[in-house]
């Protein structure tokens, strides 16, 4: 195992150093992750499916408004990806919430508020009990690779859950709780506590630790106190790191892959640690997902390289077009991180709902420029309308979900749903603090609406058109006609697409260019029309705004 470990180790960061070198990165080349459809869960908000775990640890205060557990969890998400709730949207990639064992207590300085959001880890090696158990965990990675969807995990080295009246504290050797973060330098943002609810752990310590004894208790409790202490000393032995905080974190999250298979990490809060720390997470996670995959004949492929998308918060926010064509790069003010040197693979394009106020051809057009141009053409951007935090998520009224549905589904670049984005699910709560407005549960009973049907109908039509045709979030674009808007997505290797919107009602004629002969058949996706191009052009005769046209596959 050593040997294999220091070549692999070897051989990786010798990849990562030639990939800096030439600001390429191996895992985020991949088609999959250029174009990948992700559908963001807030586990604790999406859907109950076992009551019996809702009141695990007791956590018997009253919360604030929308401040505590609602019992959403991961049976709840297996029962979805049985019934082909998320085939049926065209989603590929799943990423929840961290799973993490939380703190039981509640933290009062924003209310009273339970860690429902999986964001203030207690324990990072168990699944916290009000989400589910490892054999659920288990049985949803396995049923969604099956399905053709792969697993980010949701991970944390930053911070721990904030101490209660019933949590212990992590001791002063592996956090800090001051001082605060001021925002104004690097160190002002890495060696610093985000907030009094998230302790921050020493990543930039140099000196040793022993684990804190109160989680030596849990294990022992738990009945696997000898098994974690054995794999702790092998881990060491094996990388010769020392027994700092980062190395405990690294080897803890890493775990997970090893254990079920996971395809990749969302980091969060990516710029508050030391960037080389993601480094050697990157190297740990890609060493385990290939030990799971020598166990696992019957995993899912292509077996893709290990992926990393990290949350840089306020990267993206400079500016309409010049906005995702900075590389990877943070400016701290007094140090510049770009984080594709540091093995990300791709990162939350967080102005883009801010980006969604430009018009559809423009939006599409500069987005085309931007990672279509060294040196974003070999990374991702993950884009989004709305999140768990925030506060600028675009359209919180949903009065253009429509529209708003269309700009993401068909925008250069991979796209996140965020749970009930969907189906209009308000992101405003009346009474409600903060981001928690952004959280309010799953709105599933508006499934009964016909409105609501009729729009998710519109986005599983523009996401399985999505996921059939990888062009559309990884090709070139280039615009036909500007009334009616109409364009072509191309990618090598793959099938090219039409795409038009602001279409009017009746008949109407679409140019498809020099992209599909006269006498080719083409299917509408959204109509489910079959045409023929006549004279460089096809004829449409029903009521709806798009048309998703491909080469039709049936003769």
């Amino acid at each position: 195992m050593n040997i294999i470990y220091q070549h692999f180790k070897l051989s990786t960061l010798l990849l990562v150093a030639l990939l800096v070198g030439s600001g390429k990165s191996f895992a985020a080349a991949d088609i999959h992750w250029k174009s990948a459809t992700v559908y963001f869960i807030l586990l604790d908000r999406f859907k109950n499916g076992d009551n019996s775990n809702d009141y695990a640890y007791g956590r018997p205060e009253t919360p604030a408004k929308l401040r505590g557990f609602v019992g959403g969890d991961i049976r709840g998400v297996i029962q979805q990806l049985k019934s082909g709730y998320f085939s049926k949207l065209g989603v590929d990639t799943l990423w929840l919430t961290p799973v993490f064992e939380q703190i039981h207590g509640v933290d009062t300085s924003s209310g009273v508020t339970y860690a429902y959001h999986g964001y203030w880890p207690k324990d990072f090696t168990q699944i916290d009990a009000n989400f589910g158990t490892k054999d659920d965990f288990k049985e949803l990675v396995t049923l969604a690779h099956r399905k053709g969807i792969r697993l980010l995990f949701d991970v944390i080295i930053n911070h721990t859950g904030p101490q209660t009246t019933i949590d212990e504290a992590w001791p002063a050797s592996w956090v800090r709780t001051r001082p605060l973060c001021n925002w104004s330098s690097y160190i002002q943002n890495t060696g610093c506590a985000l907030a009094t609810s998230l302790t921050d752990m020493r990543t930039d310590s140099s000196l040793e630790v022993t684990l804190p004894d109160w989680l030596k208790e849990k294990w022992r409790e738990e009945g696997r106190l000898h098994q974690e202490l054995a794999e702790l000393d092998d881990y060491f032995a094996r990388t010769q790191h020392p027994r700092l905080p980062k190395y405990y974190l690294i080897k803890w999250l890493s775990d997970w892959v090893r254990e079920f298979g996971l395809d990749g990490f969302r980091v969060d809060t990516a710029k508050h640690v030391e960037p080389e720390v993601w480094t050697e997470l990157k190297v740990e996670a890609g060493l385990a997902l290939e030990e799971w995959r020598s166990k696992n004949p019957n995993r899912i492929t292509p077996d893709i390289p290990f992926y990393m998308v990290g949350e840089v918060m306020h990267w993206g926010l400079k500016g309409f077009k010049i906005a995702i064509e900075e590389t990877g790069e943070y400016d701290f003010g007094d140090k510049k991180i770009n984080y594709f040197d540091f093995s990300f693979d791709g990162l939350i394009n967080m102005g883009f709902p801010e980006h969604l106020k430009l018009s559809a051809a423009q939006l599409f057009a500069d987005y085309n420029h931007a990672m279509n141009s060294a040196p974003m053409q070999s990374f991702a951007t993950l884009n989004y309308i709305s999140s768990h935090d925030d506060p600028e998520s675009f359209d919180r009224e949903r009065k253009f979900p429509y529209q708003t549905a269309f700009k993401l589904m068909m925008a250069p670049g991979a796209a996140q749903i965020y749970y009930g984005d969907e189906l209009a699910r308000p992101l405003l709560a009346p009474d409600a603090v903060g981001d928690a407005s952004l959280r309010v549960p799953m709105n599933w009973a508006d499934l009964a609406l016909p409105t609501t049907q009729q729009l998710l109908l519109h986005w599983q039509k523009l996401g399985q058109f999505r996921n059939q045709y990888r062009a559309i979030g990884a090709g070139q674009h280039t615009m036909i006609s500007d009334a009616p808007y109409t364009f072509a997505r191309e990618l090598q290797g793959h099938p090219s697409v039409i795409i038009a919107a602001s279409l009017p009602n009746g008949k109407k004629n679409i140019p498809v260019g020099d992209y599909f002969a006269d006498g080719s058949l083409l299917r509408d996706h959204y109509s489910g029309q079959s045409v023929q191009v006549i004279d460089g052009s096809v004829t449409l005769d029903n009521m709806f705004s798009y048309a998703l046209l491909a080469e039709s596959t049936t003769h």
